[in-house]
């Protein structure tokens, strides 16, 4: 029996690579993580920030107009720890098309959690001198509740900070992505969950603290949180979250799991048909989101120096939603600078026009959808492609 080769000629191969090639260029490539620009503005303000804070604030002295007052820190790494917060809601609204109400709800719990662990580094230094933190003893109590054992040990609160977001979020999302809610009644079960919750914490039965929740902190770590050393680590921590947190959900933005998202917020019953299950990767967003927005609030309460349920109303939720739209969702830098710019004029306007803040907060939800759909963020994509041309 013989055997018959068949060599394909160099015309054949040669159509094939082709094939091969137009192929692969039909795929989009993964984006870079960062533009080397990027990157050096990136390095750049980490070295400033590492270098720059500890000789602002410890160094300098209170006389010079560069020192870093406790106010100030105590400010920016607020801003901080709202443009995590920020941040996480545009993964599950800028990309995902889930706008969440009640994304203040795992900000709060993140709080809480660590927040115990500081009234019980308190000690005897209590105005009641007992074992148990003094609104228990105020109260009556004459032991902890179960859920407070072991958050004595900052290891264990850290542990709570990620654990109870991550599972109230993925019951929470298991049960609603399932059913298939979506659009506005989505956002109304979000904003009625965050109320409920915080309707439960106001209660003294909770071993929450009730109207006033948790203060009065002395230690973290063993060190006075209200010394200038503790207050720089503390700023540096939440700046180091801030990049990290960053890193991270761009690198899952530009990935393949990033694609299935974004397809999911553009057209979930063709992603669908494609064979996808939009299921898993809605919750893994939605719990990676909340995991984020407590790891925020982990970091707010220190520096702070209070946590109580008006931190879960329904309006701190939707001023998160203010911030992204502000800065433009679906950019995530965008989230970050809404959340400053917001925030900065909140300050502004609650120092000079208290009385006036609320409406102004109204304006800008009312405004920006109409005057700047794609935020702060459009506006200087817009000026650079403008830029652009003109060069060209």
């Amino acid at each position: 029996m013989t055997t018959v080769t068949h060599t394909p000629s160099p015309h054949a191969l040669g159509a094939r690579e082709s094939a091969a090639e137009t192929f692969a260029l039909g795929l989009p490539a993964r984006p870079a993580l960062l533009s080397r620009r990027a990157w050096i503005a990136l390095i750049v303000l980490i070295i400033a920030m590492g270098v720059g804070v500890p000789l602002c604030a410890l160094v300098l002295p209170q006389s010079s107009a560069l020192h870093l007052s406790a106010y100030t820190m105590t400010l920016a790494g607020k801003l901080m720890c709202y443009a995590i917060a920020a941040l996480a809601l545009d993964l599950v609204w800028g990309y995902c098309g889930i706008l969440s109400l009640g994304h203040g709800l795992f900000f709060a719990l993140g709080g809480y959690a660590i927040g115990m662990y500081l009234m019980r580094e308190i000690g005897h230094d209590g105005k009641y001198g007992s074992d148990l933190p003094d609104f228990m003893v105020f109260l009556d109590w004459h032991s902890l509740p179960w859920y407070w054992q072991g958050t004595q040990h900052l290891g264990v609160a850290l542990l709570l900070v990620v654990l109870v977001p991550a599972v109230v979020a993925w019951v929470f999302g298991f049960f609603t992505f399932r059913s298939r809610v979506k659009g506005v009644y989505l956002s109304i079960i979000t904003q009625a969950m965050t109320f409920a919750a915080m309707l439960l914490f106001y209660r003294n039965e909770t071993g929450f603290g009730g109207n006033n929740g948790f203060t009065d902190f002395k230690r973290i770590a063993g060190m006075p949180i209200t010394h200038p050393g503790t207050r720089t680590v503390l700023f540096l921590l939440t700046f180091a979250t801030l990049v990290l947190a960053f890193l991270a959900a761009r690198a899952i933005v530009t990935s393949k799991l990033g694609r299935v998202v974004t397809a999911v917020r553009d057209g979930e019953t063709r992603l669908m048909f494609l064979g996808y299950s939009p299921l898993g990767y809605k919750l893994f967003i939605w719990t990676l989101s909340a995991v984020l927005c407590g790891i925020a609030g982990a970091l707010y309460v220190p520096q702070v120096g209070i946590i109580n349920p008006s931190e879960m109303s329904p309006g701190n939720s939707i001023e998160m939603a203010i911030w992204v739209a502000v800065g433009g969702r679906g950019t995530l830098i965008g989230p970050i600078i809404g959340a400053f710019a917001v925030n900065g004029a909140k300050s502004f306007f609650t120092a000079y026009f208290a009385e006036y803040w609320l409406f102004f907060l109204g304006l800008i939800f009312v405004l920006v959808p109409l005057l700047l759909p794609n935020g702060i963020m459009g506006l200087i994509q817009e000026a650079a492609k403008r830029l652009g041309g003109k060069r060209a």
